[in-house]
């Protein structure tokens, strides 16, 4: 299976001056575990995740303050909507993070979690060990 198969194509884009509670209602909103934040004057494309967000409350940094741009990562591994989903648990398991923004050429057109990928492999995976059993 390939990640156009699995991604949501509902990206939630906001700007890196969106204050973290403003992103993060628009997260809840649309329950939704990370947010593309695109910067055209500044870093691009970058992402902020709910571990983002609690990072910084964790901090006890004012939630009304702290800036996406301040928390987004902007050295990210996009991934490509012809990848395998194994192409892309692997860059997440390698890179430690759990969402790939896809990109179509310059334009991103969804993302991948691993939520998603686990949804797309149990029924897979359930049926594989339901044929190997013998009684």
């Amino acid at each position: 299976m390939l990640v156009r198969d699995a991604m949501s194509t509902m990206v939630l884009t906001i700007g890196p001056t969106h204050t973290l509670r403003q992103a993060a209602r628009l997260m809840a909103a649309r329950r939704v575990g990370a947010a593309v934040v695109l910067d055209p004057d500044g870093s691009g494309i970058g992402i902020l995740t709910e571990r983002d967000i609690l990072n910084s409350v964790g901090l006890d940094q004012n939630p009304d303050h702290e800036t996406a741009g301040t928390h987004t990562t902007t050295d990210v591994v996009f991934a490509a909507p012809a990848w395998t989903l194994d192409d892309a648990a692997e860059a997440m398991s390698h890179g430690g993070f759990r969402h790939l923004i896809v990109l179509d050429g310059q334009e991103a057109i969804g993302i991948v979690s691993v939520r998603d990928i686990i949804r797309c492999w149990a029924p897979t995976r359930r049926h594989a060990a339901a044929s190997t059993l013998t009684v």
